[in-house]
């Protein structure tokens, strides 16, 4: 599997596209923003990216005007305030008579009507007036729902109006430029057919689930937890260990991260690419592999034995030593030596880390960091579910490692960096599982280039989205 530019990655469903979409919306997060969605389908979309903005969240009521005999295929929709958009080619194309569409469009306008009671009741839509109004659906076909949402938006006063979709045609943008201020999509895959085809879960979001998600937004209902962020001391062979730990409320995974080259929790670079996962709804943790005595000995930045026994030790203390046989593993009364002469302290029972136990593990490794996380996936096998590696080293790990890691790994390299490009190439041949090899254009080793780290970000949320199973247990949420 070879992943060049953009590469479109599958949701489960409309939450996790809701997470996804977000992820790339932080710049609209204000007091001045609002989030409008169009019901049903994008409700459920809106409320995450209406949650990670910190935005109210209202609906338009949108109908699309389906082919009498294509209902899936628009050739326009209502909304609210008899506004009325139609798509003269797909009604010409379908050979529509001015007959049908009035039936269509009479049997819509009651719907509207109909949801527009059921899930406003007495509250008045949300002003608008001057503000940023942040449009919602769950994919983009024809367009026709989405240009009638903006143009209701507009005359109800929006200030700037941004339309934001997990999923549209490659064209979108060509079609719609004119109906908004700014458009946002997750992915743009080729060839496209029907929205749900790129959802693993598509059924049909019901009225329940709608108030559910208005009153929820509204506070009517108490809040979902607001997660955790601290920092934490990890015992590891004798050592302490500093790192931050955070996890998002619902995540679905957890992501431990190996710096290279000395950097440690406070790297610049991997805090913000875990800012961007914490925000599609994965956890984090960043932790020093090496103590402040340790890191002025060069030689310890390139000894993979030490830091991948260190790194296997801390995913244990997360809780994947259970998933070694997808069940839990063998609980221990003290530390047992593993990882070599450098000694990865095996967690007994009450090292665990309580807010990770029920989650998937992936690793993502930069520079060295690369080789330990490959090293660690060599060591606990299946308990660790997904690799993503930056400007990475991975030649480090050694042919005989790297042809023991079964977890599916990304390596992301930039185009300016050509020499480490080249080792990842050697290093991809050596792998015996699921591998891809994203080239991050215009990017050089450190991804100090405008916009790169952004596209390493959605790199690895993808596929760390794509492999790691939603949670089970006790402890998920």
């Amino acid at each position: 599997m070879h992943v060049t530019g953009t590469h479109f990655t599958r949701f489960a469903d409309r939450t996790e596209a809701g997470r996804r979409l977000a992820a790339r919306l932080g710049h609209l997060a204000g007091p001045d923003t609002v989030v409008v969605a169009l019901p049903r389908g994008g409700v459920p979309v809106a409320a995450e990216v209406a949650a990670a903005l910190g935005a109210p969240l209202d609906i338009c009521v949108i109908r699309k005007l389906g082919v009498p005999y294509q209902p899936e295929l628009g050739m326009g929709a209502i909304g609210e305030d008899g506004v009325r958009v139609l798509n003269d080619q797909v009604i010409r194309f379908s050979s529509v008579t001015d007959g049908q569409l009035a039936e269509v469009e009479r049997r819509e306008r009651a719907e509207l009507a109909r949801r527009a009671r059921r899930y406003r009741g007495d509250r008045p839509p949300a002003d608008l007036r001057g503000r940023t109004v942040v449009v919602v659906d769950d994919g983009i076909a024809t367009g026709s729902t989405a240009r009638a949402a903006c143009r209701i938006v507009r005359e109800r006063g929006a200030g700037r109006v941004v339309l934001a979709v997990p999923v549209a045609p490659v064209d979108w943008a060509e079609r719609l430029d004119e109906v908004a201020d700014e458009l946002v999509c997750v992915d743009t895959p080729s060839p496209f057919y029907a929205i749900g085809e790129f959802y693993a879960d598509f059924s049909q979001t019901e009225d329940e689930e709608v108030l559910r998600l208005l009153a929820a937004a509204g506070g009517d209902r108490p809040a979902a937890s607001a997660g955790v962020d601290r920092e934490l001391q990890l015992p590891v062979a004798g050592a302490r260990l500093a790192g931050r730990l955070t996890v998002p409320a619902g995540a679905r995974g957890v992501v431990l991260f190996a710096h290279g080259s000395g950097s440690g929790r406070h790297s610049p670079r991997n805090r913000h690419v875990a800012e961007y996962l914490n925000r599609t709804g994965l956890a984090t943790l960043l932790f020093d592999l090496l103590t402040e005595a340790e890191e002025p000995d060069r030689r310890n930045v390139f000894d993979v034995a030490l830091l991948g026994g260190r790194l296997t030790a801390v995913a244990r203390q997360l809780g994947a030593e259970r998933d070694r046989a997808g069940h839990d593993g063998p609980q221990h009364d003290g530390p047992e030596r593993a990882g070599g002469e450098h000694g990865a302290e095996r967690a007994g029972p009450g090292a665990v880390v309580p807010e990770t136990r029920s989650l998937p593990l992936g690793l993502f490794g930069a520079s060295t960091g690369a080789a330990a996380a490959l090293h660690t996936a060599a060591e606990l096998g299946p308990a660790v579910r997904a690799v993503v590696s930056r400007g990475g080293r991975p030649d480090l790990a050694g042919p005989d490692t790297l042809a023991r890691v079964r977890a599916p790994t990304l390596l992301v390299v930039g185009s300016l960096d050509p020499t480490v490009l080249d080792l990842n190439r050697q290093a991809r041949s050596r792998l015996r599982c699921e591998t891809g090899l994203a080239v991050v254009p215009h990017a050089s080793h450190l991804f100090e280039e405008p916009g790169t780290l952004d596209r390493v970000a959605e790199l690895a949320a993808d596929w760390f989205l794509r492999h790691l199973p939603r949670p089970v247990g006790p402890g998920s949420t």
